[in-house]
């Protein structure tokens, strides 16, 4: 599994490929202009201008998206991905999508011979220039266990969630504790500059206890000093959420926070903050 095909080159996909070539893989990338992976090229990656000619000769390819209408095309369009791929090889889909569409493609994936999983992350770009993305897998475990040592070049907790869309399922899971979090931390600094505490000594005060995480440690800081800049933003945290509420609709759960939180994202994409990182919901507070 040395020759791999990386489709998406963006935020994400951008370090994930330097880090796959620092470990000596040959990978080759599909973007629409070449101009936005030149400095791809200048460490090894080789250029295509269409998703047949990067994955036609490869033993692995990598997608890399940013929303399910994405995957889909580049999936099941003529001349994509699947009918690019030959019997035997393997595809990895690290987008965050549905279930459902996950489900779609490892079984048109199996019609054709070829492995399919999906495989989901979290971490954001600090995790994956820093290859310790978490990475929850999808599929046959055979399966699983054959693409581990890529999933080593790209992450430090990896784990097999089950079969087809398990992963997708245990990603849109991570994605509800952080939505209730991240509002948990938003309130609570909304609250605790209100009553007029010191905002440096509190978040010093209260990250080792109970209250602490990762979210408060990340965008904690980045509130105090007004950088809304994106490690994930708001646009893809929305269509995350939303792809968890449509699961749970069907299976009739109510999952209040979750949707609270959504319609508080989506007030702020409506008030032009879709770029921004997730700690922008702190404007949502006033702040």
């Amino acid at each position: 599994m040395k020759n791999i095909a990386f489709i998406g080159a963006g935020r994400m996909g951008k370090p994930m490929i330097r880090n796959l070539i620092k470990l000596g893989f040959n990978v080759d990338v599909f973007a629409r202009s070449i101009m936005k992976v030149y400095d791809l090229i200048a460490i090894g990656a080789k250029y295509h201008s269409s998703v047949n000619d990067c994955a036609k000769n490869s033993d692995v390819a990598i997608t890399m998206l940013g929303f399910p209408k994405d995957v889909e095309e580049v999936y099941f369009a003529s001349g994509g991905l699947l009918d690019s791929m030959k019997e035997d090889t393997y595809i990895i889909d690290m987008t965050t999508t549905s279930p459902t569409l996950a489900k779609m493609i490892h079984d048109e994936s199996a019609k054709r011979g070829i492995h399919f999983l999906d495989a989901p992350v979290t971490g954001g770009v600090k995790g994956a220039r820093d290859a310790s993305l978490s990475i929850m897998a999808g599929g046959n475990e055979e399966d699983y266990r054959a693409c581990l040592p890529l999933f080593r070049a790209l992450g430090t907790n990896i784990n097999y969630m089950g079969g087809a869309g398990m992963g997708q399922h245990t990603k849109l899971a991570n994605q509800i504790i952080i939505a209730g979090t991240i509002a948990g931390v938003c309130e609570a600094m909304t609250y605790a500059r209100a009553e007029g505490i010191d905002m440096s000594k509190f978040l010093r005060a209260v990250s080792t206890g109970g209250a602490g995480s990762k979210q408060l440690d990340t965008a904690g800081p980045k509130i105090l000093d007004r950088d809304f800049t994106p490690g994930f933003s708001v646009k893809h945290f929305v269509k995350d959420m939303i792809l968890a509420a449509d699961e749970a609709q069907k299976e009739n759960l109510n999952l209040d926070v979750l949707l609270t939180v959504l319609s508080h994202y989506r007030d702020l994409e409506d008030s032009g903050f879709s770029e921004n990182g997730t700690q922008t919901l702190i404007k949502y507070y006033g702040g």
